[in-house]
C-alpha cells in the first residue's frame, strides 16, 4: 500500500494518505507534508518530541495534528522522520491524539519550499474496513 500521493491543485499541495488504520493514515499525512520541503527518508533520528492534538471530530483532529508539526518546523526547525506510538482515542465527545515524532533539526538538511498553513478546504477523512483515506490542502 502506498503510503500518499499528491494530486493535482492551482496553486497549492494536495495530497491524500493512507493506512490500514487511522493512526497510520494520520502519520503517513505528517510525512507527505514534510516531504514537500525535503526527502524525510534522509532525515537521521536524532530528536524525539511528544506530539498532542485534540479535535471534535476526526477532520479537526488530523488539522491540529499537522499544525503541531507546523509550529515545530517554523519554532525548533525540527524535521520529520517518522511517527512511533501514535494512539487515537474518543473519549466523550472529542478525540485525543498522542505521538513520538523523529527526525532532526533542519539546518543539517537540504529544504525547499515552505508551507505557509494546513487548510480545511478539500478535507476528507474517510474509512472502511482495514483502510483509512485522509486528504489535506496546504497553503503553499
Amino acid at each position: 500500500m502506498e503510503k500518499y500521493k499528491f494530486l493535482e491543485h492551482t496553486a497549492d499541495a494536495k495530497f491524500q494518505a493512507y493506512g490500514k488504520s487511522m493512526e497510520e493514515a494520520f502519520s503517513n499525512a505528517a510525512l507527505a507534508m514534510f516531504s514537500i520541503i525535503t526527502d524525510t527518508k534522509k532525515i537521521n533520528k536524532k530528536i524525539k518530541k511528544g506530539i498532542k492534538a485534540e479535535g471534535t471530530d476526526l477532520k479537526s483532529l488530523l488539522y491540529n495534528f499537522l499544525e503541531e508539526f507546523l509550529f515545530l518546523l517554523d519554532s525548533n526547525n525540527f524535521l520529520l522522520n517518522s511517527i512511533k506510538n501514535i494512539k487515537i482515542k474518543k473519549i466523550n465527545n472529542a478525540y485525543k491524539l498522542e505521538a513520538t515524532a523523529i527526525g532532526d533539526k533542519a539546518e543539517n538538511y537540504e529544504t525547499s519550499g515552505d508551507i505557509k498553513a494546513v487548510t480545511y478546504n478539500e478535507m476528507e477523512v474517510k474509512e472502511k474496513k482495514d483502510n483509512v483515506m485522509v486528504q489535506v490542502v496546504l497553503d503553499l
